[in-house]
Order: C-alpha cells, then structure tokens, then sequence
C-alpha cells in the first residue's frame, strides 16, 4: 500500500472536523512544498517575488533607491 492510500485509509477513522483538519493540513504542505507551475519559465528573482507578492502593506514605499539608504558609520568612530 502506498503512502497516498496509508493516509486516506486513517483518514476514515477520524470524525468529520478531524478529517477536514487534517485535509487542511495536507493543503498547506501541498503549497509549502509544490513547486510553482511555470517555475522552469522563471528565473530565482522571480519565483521569490511571486511567493512573497501582496506580503508588504499598501503604504510599503515602492521607490526606494541608494540614496534613501543610510550610511554605515566608520568602526573607528564607534569605540
């Protein structure tokens, strides 16, 4: 028996609130570890952007540039 028929075979014993849970379980790790469809059609940069998309706020500032970054205090000025 494969591991597929293992699960739904458990699954049959459970009560119905259990077997939802644990179907939303299975959902979640579907997503987790499935890779995108058209993942081969896109390089890392995207995948990454795709996965972390409506994650930011809507008042994230999207014209962040160099010149907003600060500058990095010389280690010297620290001690």
């Amino acid at each position: 028996m494969n591991l597929a028929k293992t699960i739904y075979k458990h699954s049959l014993n459970l009560p119905e609130t259990a077997a939802r849970e644990a179907l939303d379980f299975i959902e979640f790790l579907e997503q987790r570890y499935a890779p995108p469809a058209n993942a081969k059609q896109r390089n890392n940069t995207e995948v990454f952007l795709a996965a972390i998309a409506g994650g930011l706020s809507e008042d994230f500032p999207d014209d962040i540039s160099d010149e907003d970054m600060g500058v990095d205090a010389q280690r010297e000025a620290l001690d």
